[in-house]
């Protein structure tokens, strides 16, 4: 895995109850965003926040508009779910609940693999895999059937920003990655896997052996696109360089 190029992976034989994901992402994630809108503004992100309801959070540093809404989610959600469904938000929040118990445990174990071919010091092992102190968000995300989807964008190109990501696409395309000497390339869904991202702390920590790659979500005609992030980072106090390692 050393010298690494630009890439992404998935993950499929991972252990997370298939269940679970059909529940988040087909129940649950379509629930929230059925929600009439002014409903859902009831629970809109603050300008400098990153949990509720709003646009793409990178939307701010694009002059294009980005065909996309979403739910931003930290640890416990229950105090948006009464606002937005006060006589049924029970098993909304348990089924976040549970989807990011899961995903703390898949990202551990996939870092832990990855920090392992990378011989970190055990003091850098246990700072990116502090469960703790760790920076973590689950981000539903919605884009809408779009009548001009050669006019629009869902997601511009990016990186992301902490040590990795993990993606469950559902069963539409519109993900594409940027590689070297070919351009934009989609990434086609696996039912029930995950893509995972590297990104751009753990490219600094690994001194580039893992490098971020540079992806973007286009939009189509035919259907609503859903998909659900995960993102894992350090205590958000970190400061990253290369390990001493190398």
């Amino acid at each position: 895995m050393r010298n690494s190029p630009k890439v992404y992976f998935k993950s499929i034989k991972h252990g997370v109850p298939l269940a679970l994901i059909k529940k988040l992402r087909v129940l649950e994630s379509r629930k929230a965003f059925c929600t009439p809108t002014d409903e859902k503004h009831k629970v809109l992100r603050s300008a400098n926040g990153v949990t509720g309801y709003g646009t793409a959070s990178i939307s701010k540093f694009f002059d294009k508009c980005m065909w996309h809404e979403g739910f931003g989610i930290m640890g416990s959600c229950v105090e948006d779910a009464k606002i937005l469904w006060p006589y049924d938000y029970k098993n909304f929040c348990n089924t976040m609940d549970a989807y990011q118990n899961e995903m703390k445990l898949l990202t551990q174990k996939l870092l832990l693999l990855i920090l392992q071919t990378l011989n970190v010091t055990q003091e850098e092992m246990n700072w990116a895999l502090s469960a703790q102190d760790s920076q973590t968000k689950l981000q539903l995300n919605s884009y809408p059937s779009c009548p001009n989807p050669s006019n629009a964008i869902g997601l511009a190109p990016h990186t992301d920003t902490l040590l990795l990501t993990l993606l469950h696409q559902g069963g539409a395309n519109g993900l594409e990655i940027f590689v070297e000497g070919l351009g934009w390339s989609p990434v086609n869904p696996v039912d029930g896997a995950f893509v995972v991202n590297i990104g751009d702390l753990l490219h600094i920590l690994s001194n580039a052996i893992f490098q971020a790659v540079n992806h973007r979500v286009r939009v189509n005609q035919a259907k609503q696109r859903i998909s659900v992030a995960y993102f894992h980072g350090p205590p958000v106090e970190s400061v990253v360089a290369p390990s001493s390692s190398f």
